[in-house]
Formats: structure tokens, C-alpha cells, sequence
């Protein structure tokens, strides 16, 4: 005995809240198709992003750490697995639509060039005459139309309400109007939910590579309240950080971020008694957030982080190296275009020269970006 799309629909929407988005209800698809017998139109969105080059390409790309520091620092594709997976058990606990969340998590950085922030950095910088760069609208661009997989049309096709969570990815860059959407509406619970496990995975999880690689010790972490919070909860006085401690720590900061999130939204939607998803998109604020003692303490963990991991001098090397990189290649490239592939140099005359080389580069890893370097300055290399 199987369940087939619609039994699945129907369980889907047995148990989710009111305010969720069900996989029945979606409003579609850009480009109409039948939908799969076996599964829902997110499952499908989720897998269609599982499958593209983009998503496999995150596996040598940098996160904090380039990729040739060590094999045990995360890189971008872990990450994206990892708020994957925190976004689902938020969104279970939450009765909110699970695999809509993760087909979210697992799209939100497959616009991330390589060499993580000053990779984007760089191409901002280059591109500023030209419209700019920005990783989550890469990301809305990869599954619209940068990705090739189909004959009849560009990008992934995912559903309506799988393109607005990522469109709604709390950013600068306002993507409602490249969505279609209304910029005055927030995102929908699950937009919620991807958004907010992004940024408690990349804290978490940049504070373990940092103890890992010896730029952040317990005696400058002390000035930090959630710091001192776990180190009572766990009932631990020290100067050293060995391997099974950190684990513990991480999973301890988890748990406790996890908790507050979870305790302080359901006190929310108690207040707010949503009875559909545009209740909560009306709302002057985000549902899903931690407690003001919760978010003040993060808020210090970040600015920590930002001090002394993002700007320490490994780091920064590893910055200018590859802001070094990005810019002759983007150089030598725009100089003569003729030396980019040819489907490449078949889009200029679309989206011009600048945004085709931009393109280019972004879908690189770090690996093939160095190589791509090699090959245009090496004379020792073959092109």
C-alpha cells in the first residue's frame, strides 16, 4: 500500500496549523505542469533544488574558511544542511509546513559565489555601475532562470510560495517586485522559519570553526553573557577547549536558541490567533524570534564573531587573496569576452557583459575559480 499525492496532501493538511501553507492550496507554478503522483508540489520543489548544479557546487564553496584550510571546517553546502535541518524541527514544532521550509533552507545561498562574503564583496564592488551583487538575489536568479535543465524553459520552475520564501529572505535587496509579490506583506510562516534558522546556524556554527581553529578562546568569550550562560548551565570553568567540550557547547548555544524560538513564538501566535498564512504576512513584525534577553545576547555573539573571526588576520588573508582572484578574472574577462565559454558569450547580448561575466564567476567554487585563474594567467597551464 502507497500514499499517493493526494492522500498526502490530505495528511499534510490534517496536521498542520491554521497559518501554515499546504502543498494543495499552492497557487502553482510559472510554467504550468502535472503535478508527480508520489509527491507534493514542495517535495518536488525541494528535490528539483537537491538535483540542480548550483546546490552541488556548494560542496567547494567557502563558508568562513577557504577550502584548502582543512577538510573539517564547513563549507557552504554543510552549512545549507545543517539550517535544512534546524528548519525542519522549528517547523514541526510549529505545525508549519516542514518540507516548504526546507525546500527554502536548501535554495537560500545557491547564489554565493566562492569565497564566501568577500567573493560577494567583490562582485558588488565590480558591478556597482551595473546593478550591483548580492547573494540572495543570485539565488531568486539561479532557480529563475540560470539554471538549465528543461527544454521549454529556464531555471527550476518551483512553485509560487517557494519562490516568495526565498524572495522574502530578510535582505537589503527587496525582491517583491522581481516575485510579483506585495513588498508591504512579510513572509509567510515558513519564510519565517528559513530566515531565522539561517542566521542562528551561521552564529552556532561559525562560533565551533572559530574554537576549532584557535581564533576564539574561552578567556576572550567571557565577556560574552551567553557565554557565561552556558558555561553555568553546563557547570564548566576553564581555559582550554578540547574537541568533545566544543561539541558540547555548540549543542548546548542550540538547544538554548532553539528553545527560547520556539517558546517565544507559540506565546505570539497564542496573542495573534491566526486562522490562515495572510494573517501572519500582515503583521508589522516577525512572528518567529527570540525573547528580547535571547535576542540581546545574540546580537553580542554576532558583533563578537564579526571582530575577532570575520576580521582576524587568517581571515582576512584569505579575504584579500581572494578579492585579488575575483577582480583579474573579472578583468582580464571583460577586457576580452571572447575568452569565456561559449554558451557564455551567447548571453551577452541578453544581459549584457558585465552581468554574464558576474554570473559566470558566481557559479564557480573556489576550486574552479582558482583553476579558472590558472588558466588565464599561467603560461605554464593549458587554457
Amino acid at each position: 500500500m502507497y500514499l499517493d499525492r493526494e492522500q498526502l496532501e490530505l495528511q499534510e493538511q490534517a496536521r498542520l496549523a491554521p497559518y501554515a501553507l499546504c502543498s494543495r492550496q499552492s497557487k502553482g507554478r510559472q510554467y504550468p505542469q502535472e503535478e508527480p503522483r508520489y509527491r507534493t508540489a514542495f517535495q518536488r520543489d525541494r528535490d528539483r533544488i537537491i538535483h540542480s548544479a548550483a546546490f552541488r557546487r556548494l560542496e567547494y564553496k567557502t563558508q568562513v574558511f577557504v577550502n584548502d584550510e582543512g577538510d573539517y571546517y564547513r563549507t557552504r553546502l554543510t552549512h545549507t544542511l545543517e539550517v535544512a535541518q534546524l528548519g525542519r524541527t522549528i517547523a514541526r514544532a510549529l505545525r508549519v509546513n516542514e518540507e516548504l521550509v526546507e525546500a527554502i533552507c536548501l535554495a537560500h545561498d545557491l547564489g554565493h559565489p566562492p569565497f564566501g562574503h568577500a567573493g560577494e564583496d567583490t562582485l558588488n564592488e565590480l558591478m556597482k555601475n551595473h546593478g550591483g551583487f548580492n547573494h540572495n538575489h543570485q539565488s531568486y536568479r539561479v532557480v529563475t532562470e540560470l539554471e538549465r535543465r528543461y527544454p521549454s524553459f529556464l531555471g527550476l520552475n518551483l512553485s509560487f510560495e517557494t519562490l516568495a520564501g526565498l524572495a522574502k529572505h530578510e535582505t537589503n535587496y527587496d525582491l517583491s517586485h522581481a516575485a510579483g509579490l506585495d513588498p508591504t506583506l512579510r513572509g509567510s510562516m515558513e519564510a519565517q522559519v528559513a530566515n531565522f534558522v539561517d542566521e542562528l546556524a551561521y552564529n552556532a556554527h561559525d562560533l565551533d570553526d572559530g574554537l576549532q581553529a584557535g581564533l576564539l578562546v574561552p578567556r576572550d568569550l567571557d565577556q560574552l553573557e551567553i557565554w557565561r550562560t552556558l558555561c553555568d548551565r553546563l557547570n564548566w570553568r576553564g581555559d582550554i577547549v578540547d574537541e568533545v567540550t566544543r561539541h558540547v557547547f555548540i549543542r548546548e548555544l542550540v538547544g538554548l536558541l532553539v528553545d527560547d524560538v520556539l517558546q517565544t513564538t507559540a506565546v505570539r501566535l497564542e496573542a495573534l490567533n491566526p486562522q490562515s498564512s495572510e494573517d501572519i504576512q500582515r503583521q508589522p513584525g516577525n512572528i518567529v524570534g527570540y525573547s528580547e534577553s535571547v535576542a540581546r545576547m545574540n546580537r553580542a555573539l554576532k558583533a563578537f564573531l564579526y571582530e575577532n573571526m570575520y576580521y582576524s588576520f587568517r581571515v582576512v588573508r584569505m579575504k584579500k587573496r581572494a578579492e585579488r582572484f575575483v577582480e583579474q578574472i573579472f578583468g582580464t574577462l571583460l577586457a576580452d569576452p571572447r575568452q569565456l565559454p561559449r554558451e557564455q558569450q551567447q548571453d551577452i547580448e541578453r544581459r549584457g557583459v558585465h552581468r554574464v561575466i558576474a554570473d559566470y564567476i558566481a557559479s564557480m567554487t573556489d576550486r574552479s575559480a582558482l583553476l579558472e585563474y590558472q588558466h588565464l594567467f599561467d603560461p605554464l597551464t593549458r587554457p
